[in-house]
């Protein structure tokens, strides 16, 4: 029900999802007498085997304060997802919704891995030769060293987990690659993560170094990513109104980008945020994505698909485990 369309977004996307994971059952959890409709409308022949309806009377709006989601939703379509995924009924849950009472109603009903202090948002950034997955993007504003080194550990875990890569780059974001730059908590966390043998550490990276390529996991405290996120974003609005401006100004232009309409295409086709949609909550005790809100069924889609992977990857528990050897058993106590 979450996100700027809600179901007119999330019923095509579970449909197509249903398509691509002929394993998967999904349940849509929600006002039952709009989803059946909407569902009716997409696909009459809808498959009732594959795709169950949780009725919840409540919905956790955009602008709803998490501590108001807590307390006073506790039938939100939100919250009921989350319960689902506690009570062993649902694997994961995939929300397009209110990122901060998303982020509080799985920390208070899944709790944290042992270990873990705080939970984490990673989202994949389309780079130069692949992805960098940056994390945090928003969780926490303020971080100490030791949650940056968790961080490392948890992005380590799921980059190796869901991709091809074995050993993947682990980068802290800093305002230079200097080692006398930076806070004393990025100072701290860089000597910190260093000294972790199962953590494959490049050292400091800047911003640009996201996109350059040559880092796989970007670890920041999340006022640092979600910022960057954000003004990554920014960029390449801007950077799409100022080519259809252009390719529009005359019918020269106009021929112009009749000619390069391939090229382009396949250039939008690499950084299209939609085959990166999906921010995994790192950290819990359950696999929680969060979907952009303006996402798009392929891109919600994409959200699902992600789900999926963690997990037949059993993400979580990869992470409890790794945490357990990397920081050491008596910490865990």
């Amino acid at each position: 029900m979450g996100g700027d369309s809600g179901i007119k977004v999330t019923i095509p996307a579970a449909l197509l999802a249903l398509k691509e994971h002929p394993a998967l059952d999904l349940i849509l959890v929600g006002d039952e007498v709009a989803v059946r409709r909407a569902l009716d409308k997409t696909d009459p022949n809808w498959d009732q085997k594959r795709l169950l309806i949780k009725h919840t009377t409540q919905v956790v709006a955009m602008d709803d304060l998490p501590s108001v989601a807590l307390r006073s939703k506790r039938d939100s379509s939100m919250r009921v997802a989350v319960n689902l995924v506690h009570d062993g009924i649902a694997q994961a849950c995939v929300s397009a919704g209110n990122t901060g009472a998303l982020m509080a109603i799985a920390r208070f009903i899944l709790k944290m891995l042992p270990g873990v202090d705080r939970p984490a948002i990673l989202f994949p950034i389309p780079s130069r030769d692949g992805v960098a997955h940056v994390l945090d993007l928003g969780a926490n504003v303020e971080c100490q060293a030791e949650h940056l080194l968790q961080f490392a550990v948890m992005g380590s875990i799921l980059v190796t987990a869901t991709t091809k890569i074995k050993r993947p780059k682990v980068g802290l974001l800093n305002v230079g690659s200097e080692q006398i730059k930076g806070t004393d908590s990025i100072k701290r966390a860089a000597e910190l993560i260093s000294q972790m043998p199962d953590i494959n550490y490049i050292g400091y990276v800047e911003g640009d170094d996201i996109y350059k390529g040559g880092v796989d996991v970007v670890v920041c405290d999340g006022f640092v990513g979600n910022v960057a996120l954000k003004a990554s974003e920014g960029v390449a609005k801007m950077i799409l109104h100022f080519a259809k401006e252009e390719f529009s100004r005359n019918w020269f232009t106009k021929l112009i980008a009749l000619i390069s309409k391939p090229v382009l295409t396949r250039v939008f086709m690499r950084s299209d945020p939609n085959q990166y949609n999906g921010g995994s909550l790192l950290g819990l005790q359950g696999v929680v994505l969060k979907s952009h809100g303006g996402a798009n069924a392929v891109s919600f889609a994409s959200a699902i698909d992600k789900a999926v992977k963690e997990v037949q990857m059993n993400v979580p528990e990869k992470i409890r485990a790794s945490v357990a050897a990397t920081l050491g058993e008596e910490k865990l106590a």
